[in-house]
């Protein structure tokens, strides 16, 4: 007789991710995998060969949830420079909570461990390529509306609001001040200007 799964698979996935996202890769053990999960260490081996797949799991549902389907909704809510500025205002209102941590576990991730893992290097290089192709895409929409200056460049602006947004990120994890949060939102609205 097969052997019968005893769990949810997505919600262990989704468990998963919110432990490696507060405590990062290096931070979590197996054991608090097993802690958060609910599943055994067979289970977890069987499923999922081990942390190192499970966190690579994790990351691409993190992808998925928040930044995927999250620029998806905010593109299809929003004229483009709003989308533009709504996503900053939603990145900087962000802070961790009893269920959601700090930051972002793409940005914790390329910072812990992109530099010393090819892998996963490029899965954090294809998110923020992603999303620096949404900026760009917005911004040549707005030019499209009149919205934005016509003088401005889509792919160098793509590349500066970016680095703000990821700036913003890194800021959050470390809970900078809600006025310099504030600071980095009135600058990606300069640009725009």
């Amino acid at each position: 007789m097969p052997w019968d799964k005893q769990y949810d698979e997505t919600e262990v996935i989704e468990k998963a991710m919110r432990a490696f996202w507060a405590h990062g890769y290096t931070g979590t053990s197996v054991a608090d995998l097993i802690a958060a999960t609910g599943i055994n260490r067979g289970s977890l081996y069987s499923a999922f060969d081990g942390k190192r797949r499970l966190f690579l799991t994790a990351l691409r549902h993190y992808d998925k949830l928040h930044r995927r389907d999250f620029l998806a909704r905010i593109e299809l809510e929003h004229a483009p420079k709003d989308a533009i500025i709504e996503v900053f205002t939603l990145a900087a209102a962000l802070r961790g909570n009893g269920t959601t941590p700090a930051g972002c576990l793409l940005v914790n991730t390329a910072i812990e461990l992109a530099p010393h893992d090819e892998e996963v290097a490029g899965l954090v290089q294809s998110s923020f390529d992603d999303v620096e192709d949404f900026f760009k895409r917005m911004v040549e929409r707005a030019k499209r509306e009149r919205t934005v200056p016509q003088s401005l460049s889509a792919s160098p602006a793509a590349k500066a609001l970016l680095g703000l947004f990821l700036g913003l990120r890194v800021l959050a994890r470390s809970n900078a001040d809600p006025a310099t949060r504030k600071t980095i939102i009135a600058q990606a609205h300069a640009m725009l200007e």
